[in-house]
C-alpha cells in the first residue's frame, strides 16, 4: 500500500467481510461486532450470506459502515478477515486494490498483491493464552478477530462488552469468557501489529433514535400489536423466525394470567395446506388469523387462497421471498414472487401486496395488513425477502399503532334487526363493492350463511346462472379498485431539475437511495418513487407522466413489477425500462448507477 493512502485516514467509512464456516459460533462474533459499532453511534448494516446446510460449509458476514448513512451492500470490500482455508483464496483476491486482508497464520494463502495491507494474526496461541475450557475454544475461537478488529479500527470496548452482556442475556460467566478472548486478541494486537492502514471509527450520535432488529421479529410484534388471533405455519426457510419470535413475545405482550385463559393460537401444523385452511378457516370464524411462508409455501396453498378470495375471507399472508424457482437457493434473498403472487388464484384474481423496505415497516404492515384484510374482506400479502426478514438492521423505532382496529363490515345482531331491506352475504350496499358480513356467534337468526367457494348469488345462494357470476366478478373488481385507498401509500422524494424518475420497492430503498446521490454528483438528476404496494395507484401514474424516462428495479429476472407496469399503463410504456439482479444478494448501488448512466447515455445519444 502506498504511503500516501496510508497517511490519509478514512473515518467510518468501509465495506468489511468476514469469511468463517457454518456452524463455528461465528454469529455470536458477528453480531457482537454489529452491535458494538451501533452503539458507537455509527450507521452500519450487516448481510449474513450463509448456505443451506446446517453445517460445514463457507458463511460471509458483511458489515458496511458509513457516516453519511448509505449502508447498502457494496460489492467490493476494503477489508476481509479470512478464517476459512477452503475459501481463503478467493477471498483474498476480492480485497479492494489498497485494502486490508487480516487472516489466521496457520491458513495457507497465497500472498502474491502488493496493493494490500496484511495483518497475520495467531489464533491458536493466543486462545490457548486464555482461560476459555478446551471444549469451547473452537467456538470462542471466532471472538478473536473481534478484538483484533476493536484495536486495529478502534471499536469501543465497553461497548463490546454491552454487546456480549446484550447477546448472553447477563450470563456473566460467558460474557467473562468471551470477553478475556477478546481483550487478548486485543492486546496482543496492540504489542505486536503496526498499523498501517487508513482505516479507522470514530463515535457519532447518529443511531441514538434507532434500534437494531431483523424483519422477522418486528412482523412478528407488529403482528401481536395488530391483534392476531389465529397463526397456523408450517417452518420454511426464511419465514419461520416471524412465528418463532411472536411465539415468544405474545405470552407476555398479551399480560394475562392461565386463569383468563389465552387469547391466541400459535399452531404448527403438517404442511403449507392446513397451515393456510386453518387460517381462512380462522378467518371466517372471525378471527385475525395468518400464516408465514416463503414462495414454495404459497405455491401449495394456491387453491385455498383462491377460495379466500372468492369467498371473501380476511386473512394475512406473510411472504419472506427467497430464490426460486423450485427448491432453487432457500437461504439467497430475491423479489421473485411478485407476478405468481399477484394474480395468485385459479381464474381471474387480483391479490393485494403490500412491500415493506425495513423492519420499522414490517412492524407497521404487520398491524395494518389486518385491518385492510379486514376491511376489504380479502387476503392481503405481505412480501418481505431473505435480506429483511433475516438479517440484523439498523431501523426506526416502531411507531405504535394510534387509530383503533378495524373490522370492516361486521355485523352485530342489532345492526342485522336494523337493517334498511334483506341482508346478503354477497350484497354490495353501499356501491364500494365491500358487502356485509357476520360472524359466528351471532345470535339473530338471519345472520348465517354458506361460505361459498362455488357460484352463488348475493345472499350466498349457490348459483350457476351466467349474469349472477359476472355480476359479482365484477363486484369484486369494483372492491379492489376502490379498495386502493386503504393501502400504502407510496413514497416519493423528488430532486431539482430532474427528468428521469426511479421505482422500487422492498430492500432495494437503500441502493437506490445511494445511486441517485451519486448519479448526482455527476449530473444525473433522479427522483425516486418507493411503491408500498399493489395495486398501483394514481400516485404511480402522475409520477411517470412528469418524467421523460422511468427506471423500474428490482431483484428478480424477468422484470416483474416492470411487466404489471407495462400490463396497466400500455400507452406509456416506451417511457419505461427495466433495471434487474437476481444473484441472490441484495442489490449494490453500483449496480442501479451503472445501468441508469448507460441508459442515458444511450438515450441521449
Amino acid at each position: 500500500m502506498s504511503e500516501v493512502l496510508a497517511s490519509k485516514k478514512i473515518i467510518n467509512d468501509f465495506s468489511m467481510t468476514v469469511a468463517t464456516i457454518n456452524g463455528s459460533g461465528s454469529a455470536t462474533s458477528n453480531l457482537t461486532l454489529f452491535r458494538a459499532i451501533f452503539k458507537m453511534g455509527i450507521p452500519i448494516s450487516g448481510k449474513n450470506l450463509f448456505p443451506s446446510n446446517i453445517k460445514g460449509n463457507p458463511t460471509w458476514f458483511n458489515l458496511r459502515v458509513n457516516k453519511d448513512g448509505f449502508t447498502a451492500r457494496k460489492d467490493c470490500d476494503d477489508i476481509v478477515v479470512a478464517l476459512n482455508q477452503e475459501t481463503i483464496n478467493q477471498d483474498y483476491k476480492k480485497v479492494k486494490s489498497n485494502g486490508v486482508f487480516i487472516y489466521s497464520d496457520r491458513l495457507n494463502v497465497e500472498l502474491d498483491r502488493d496493493d494490500l495491507t496484511v495483518y497475520a494474526i495467531p489464533a491458536k496461541m493466543i486462545i490457548k493464552e486464555t482461560n476459555s475450557p478446551t471444549k469451547l475454544r473452537k467456538y470462542m475461537r471466532n471472538m478473536i478477530y473481534v478484538g483484533v478488529i476493536a484495536q486495529l479500527f478502534n471499536i469501543d470496548l465497553e461497548k463490546i462488552k454491552l454487546a456480549l452482556c446484550y447477546h448472553f442475556s447477563g450470563k456473566q460467566e460467558s460474557v467473562d469468557l468471551n470477553y478475556e478472548v477478546v481483550m487478548a486478541a486485543f492486546d496482543w494486537t496492540s504489542e505486536n501489529i503496526e498499523k498501517k492502514d487508513p482505516y479507522s471509527l470514530e463515535k457519532l450520535d447518529l443511531t441514538k433514535d434507532m434500534i437494531m432488529v431483523d424483519g422477522n421479529t418486528s412482523a412478528g410484534l407488529g403482528s401481536i400489536f395488530g391483534g392476531v388471533q389465529l397463526c397456523s405455519w408450517y417452518p420454511i426457510t426464511p419465514a419461520t423466525s416471524i412465528v418463532e419470535q411472536m411465539n415468544e413475545f405474545i405470552g407476555g405482550l398479551r399480560g394475562r394470567s392461565e386463569e383468563e385463559g389465552k387469547t391466541y393460537a400459535v399452531v404448527q401444523t403438517e404442511d403449507e395446506l392446513a397451515a393456510i385452511g386453518m387460517a381462512i378457516g380462522g378467518g371466517w370464524a372471525g378471527l385475525r388469523s395468518m400464516t408465514a411462508t416463503s414462495g414454495p409455501g404459497v405455491s401449495l396453498m394456491t387453491e385455498f387462497i383462491g377460495l379466500a378470495y372468492y369467498s371473501e375471507i380476511p386473512v394475512v399472508i406473510w411472504n419472506v421471498q427467497r430464490v426460486g424457482p423450485s427448491t432453487g437457493m432457500p437461504t439467497r434473498t430475491a423479489q421473485g414472487d411478485i407476478i405468481s403472487t399477484y394474480y395468485l388464484g385459479h381464474g381471474d384474481t387480483n391479490n393485494i401486496l403490500l412491500f415493506p423496505s425495513s423492519p420499522s415497516e414490517c412492524f407497521e404492515f404487520g398491524w395494518k395488513a389486518f385491518d385492510i384484510a379486514e376491511r376489504l374482506q380479502t387476503p392481503v400479502f405481505v412480501m418481505s425477502d431473505l435480506d429483511l426478514g433475516m438479517n440484523s438492521w439498523v431501523t426506526e423505532k416502531y411507531q405504535y399503532p394510534e387509530i383503533e382496529m378495524d373490522r370492516g363490515k361486521v355485523l352485530s345482531e342489532e345492526d342485522l334487526k336494523n337493517f334498511s331491506e334483506k341482508w346478503g352475504r354477497y350484497l354490495d350496499v353501499d356501491g364500494d363493492g365491500i358487502p356485509y358480513r357476520t360472524i359466528p356467534g351471532n345470535k339473530e337468526p338471519n345472520s348465517a350463511y354458506f361460505a361459498r367457494g362455488t357460484g352463488h348469488d348475493e345472499y350466498a345462494n349457490y348459483s350457476e346462472d351466467s349474469q349472477m357470476w359476472e355480476k359479482n366478478m365484477a363486484r369484486l373488481v369494483k372492491k379492489y379498485k376502490l379498495g386502493r385507498k386503504y393501502l400504502p401509500k407510496p413514497i416519493i422524494s423528488t430532486t431539482k431539475d430532474s427528468t428521469i424518475g426511479i421505482i422500487a420497492y422492498g430492500t432495494t430503498e437503500l441502493a437506490v437511495k445511494e445511486a441517485v446521490m451519486t448519479l448526482g454528483k455527476e449530473g444525473v438528476n433522479a427522483d425516486f418513487l418507493r411503491l408500498r404496494a399493489l395495486p398501483l395507484t394514481d400516485d404511480i401514474g402522475e409520477f411517470i407522466k412528469n418524467h421523460e424516462h422511468v427506471y423500474v428495479v428490482e431483484m428478480n429476472r424477468d422484470g416483474q413489477l416492470h411487466q404489471i407496469m407495462l400490463t396497466e399503463y400500455p400507452k406509456i410504456n416506451q417511457q419505461f425500462s427495466s433495471i434487474i439482479k437476481h444473484d441472490g444478494l441484495p442489490i449494490t448501488a453500483k449496480v442501479i448507477h451503472d445501468a441508469v448512466m448507460s441508459a442515458e447515455e444511450n438515450r441521449n445519444g
